[in-house]
């Protein structure tokens, strides 16, 4: 245990390579973020609890701006979307990227000018585009033919909407097969080479209606390679130089989404924002060049490279269990508040705070503490030999698709959210609790 006699102790941002910049260990055992220390994070607020540095969320804001100064960054509320993360985007000079009604009346409720808006998704409901059309958003991508009429009757004989068509470029590139969407073969976007980008682009054309402003496509996630990026913008170039050829359509836009990769554990790689921007201009202004094109205003679509590192889930140790050669941690939270390791293997790497351990580290296994063999938290990792219940675990690089792929499963609630900034905590999404799950339920 940590005395008042026992030297403070400062861990550097290089100690805490995955953790927000604001991250720092005043003393052992001990980790504050913003300011403010996880340990009291948990104890006022209950755990699990997800909490979020504000300053890092606006920092990493100013960086995809500084890096695509000429660029339209949207961020991608997908990854997660709440009334202060939709003002501090905002604020920070970015748009929005939205593929529900839910989450465009949640921006757009907030004050989020609806012209930055873009929504899209494979299968929008009449909902969506009713709601899309009423609010005013900049443009909706087009990602199937049968949207093409439907849109066009919403929007009306004397409507205009502009709009976008997602198209595949056949480029494989993602952290895993369920999450790479730029191949063909699969539900997102419109193929180059049977044709259907080019047939949906010429019914498009025919509906005075509508403006194509440019094309959209996005390779999947988790992308930690400037590659694919690159080969994405060749192919694209090639179509946008093909639509000139035949219908003399010079397109403005060119949105290359969004997938950039972040480091969930220390050593593991990150994109390179820098050289992501560097390569894909100079592809960009090349391949525009050669093909007699002026060369279109770059989208992009960050989502977890903006929110991901600025998050850390807390939780508490429920039970040890020492079965065989493995240990197994239990912990309050789980596949409901986050499913990623169960539906795409992710590893992450928890650490003890609270209390300073002297302890020999020992590999085990935090789980969860739902009825599911699959419910894992973190799989072989390392966290000292005596831990216990009580104990506190914080998880780091936990911002995006945490809560936003959160489910109700066993009815557990979900966790709230807590932004941290300059040394004070406020919530910003409250505790599902019972009495919520129960007023959902009118069957009696």
């Amino acid at each position: 245990m940590t005395t008042l006699h026992e030297p403070a102790v400062t861990a550097s941002a290089d100690a805490l390579p995955v953790w927000p910049a604001s991250a720092v260990e005043p003393r052992r055992g001990e980790l504050t973020v913003g300011g403010v220390p996880l340990a009291e994070v948990a104890d006022r607020f209950g755990t699990p609890v997800y909490v979020l540095d504000e300053d890092e969320v606006r920092e990493r804001c100013r960086t995809y701006r500084h890096a695509f100064p000429e660029a339209e960054v949207l961020y991608a509320a997908k990854a997660f979307l709440c009334r202060a993360m939709a003002r501090w985007v905002a604020e920070e000079g970015l748009g929005l990227d939205v593929c529900s009604a839910g989450e465009l009346q949640l921006a757009v409720t907030t004050g989020f000018p609806p012209e930055r808006i873009v929504l899209h998704g494979n299968a929008k409901s009449p909902r969506d585009l009713d709601t899309a059309l009423r609010l005013g958003v900049g443009r909706i991508v087009i990602d199937s033919p049968s949207e093409i009429p439907r849109l066009a009757a919403a929007v009306g004989p004397h409507g205009h909407q502009k709009v976008m068509v997602r198209v595949v470029p056949g480029v494989s590139a993602g952290g895993h097969e369920k999450i790479r969407t730029g191949t063909e073969d699969q539900k997102f976007g419109l193929s180059i080479p049977d044709g259907y980008a080019q047939h949906a682009i010429a019914r498009i054309l025919d509906q005075p209606q509508l403006e194509l402003t440019g094309l959209h496509c996005h390779l999947g996630s988790q992308i930690t390679s400037v590659k694919p990026y690159v080969a994405a913008v060749r192919r694209m170039v090639g179509l946008m130089a093909r639509l000139y050829e035949q219908h003399g359509l010079v397109l403005p836009e060119l949105d290359l989404g969004g997938g950039h990769g972040i480091a969930y554990r220390p050593g593991e790689p990150a994109l390179d924002l820098t050289a992501l921007a560097r390569k894909v201009r100079a592809e960009l202004a090349g391949a525009c060049g050669a093909a007699g094109l002026a060369v279109p205003r770059l989208v992009i679509e960050p989502g977890r490279a903006i929110v991901g590192p600025a998050g850390i889930a807390l939780y508490r140790v429920l039970a040890v269990k020492r079965t065989g050669a493995h240990t197994y941690v239990a912990v309050d939270g789980g596949m409901s508040d986050n499913p990623r390791p169960a539906l795409y293997g992710v590893r992450y790497a928890p650490r003890l705070v609270g209390r300073h351990s002297t302890a020999d580290p020992a590999r085990v296994t935090v789980v969860g503490r739902h009825c599911e063999a699959g419910d894992i938290v973190a799989a072989d990792v390392e966290l000292p030999d005596d831990i216990r219940p009580g104990d506190l675990l914080a998880v780091p690089a936990a911002g995006a698709y945490h809560l936003s792929m959160a489910s109700g499963y066993n009815l557990v609630g979900r966790p709230p959210v807590v932004a941290v900034d300059d040394g004070l905590a406020r919530l910003l999404i409250r505790r599902e609790s019972l009495e919520d799950i129960s007023r959902r339920d009118v069957g009696l």
